[in-house]
């Protein structure tokens, strides 16, 4: 409680220097605007913000569920044939290092549907790391409790169910965590490309629509309900990781 106070005192005193600083200089809104400017951005549009926000937030919500489901199923697949980790484990590699903003267009035009390519886009950002470490944990299991599994005949979906899975949790929370982060800036970066192609849609678009007016104070209030978005998707994910966790350490 203590650590929350402290956060949210150095957030209000940064909020607070910011909007003296800008005052006191002088700097223009077009320029920097302060945080009152800001807020009454938001404030004089806030439905428009917050319907691009929960659109935003579909993509990502999709996309997550997407890219954990297709990471788990890899993981589980290529834990049991060595065919299919020699097959795709370098292709995993290569959506890893790709750029985004690379093969966005690409996909915007392949896919055609705006909402499926947005969230194509972001499956593949947000895709590697629930996967390795989905794979990871697969394989963190211990050797002398595998070695009982297979004394009482135990086969590869009970050993999978009651051993492999449970063993894997905590990785796969862990990179569940690390994907929602990249689904919502996959996400932000395919918007960005679409909207440029004319797709309106999320709060990139709406970035993009106050740059090209300059009204930069409705820009950062974008910004921010996109900052604000990222920490509530890492605070929620953070919280359900914690739930299997307590239920295993009370037995």
């Amino acid at each position: 409680m203590t650590d929350r106070f402290c956060s949210l005192l150095f957030g209000l005193a940064v909020l607070a220097g910011w909007e003296v600083l800008v005052r006191v200089i002088e700097v223009p809104s077009y320029l920097v605007p302060g945080p009152l400017d800001i807020f009454q951005a938001f404030v004089d549009e806030p439905l428009g913000l917050l319907v691009s926000l929960a659109s935003t937030l579909a993509v990502t919500i999709t996309a997550l569920i997407c890219s954990a489901s297709v990471g788990v199923l890899l993981g589980v697949i290529m834990v049991y044939s060595r065919f299919a980790r020699a097959a795709i484990a370098p292709w995993a590699v290569v959506l890893q290092v790709t750029p985004i903003v690379a093969i966005a267009p690409l996909i915007v035009v392949w896919v055609g549907n705006p909402f499926a390519s947005l969230v194509v886009c972001a499956t593949i950002v947000a895709f590697f790391p629930i996967y390795s470490n989905t794979l990871e944990g697969l394989e963190s299991m211990s050797s002398d409790l595998a070695d009982l599994f297979r004394l009482y005949g135990a086969g590869r979906y009970t050993t999978l169910m009651l051993l492999r899975i449970p063993s894997a949790t905590p990785y796969f929370w862990n990179g569940l965590r690390i994907s929602g982060g990249l689904a919502l800036v996959g996400a932000v970066v395919a918007e960005f490309v679409a909207g440029s192609g004319g797709f309106a849609s999320g709060l990139a678009y709406r970035i993009l629509e106050a740059g090209y007016r300059l009204e930069v104070p409705r820009m950062f209030a974008a910004l921010i309900l996109l900052s604000l978005a990222g920490i509530a998707i890492s605070a929620g994910l953070g919280a359900l990781a914690k739930i299997p966790m307590d239920r295993r350490s009370r037995r």
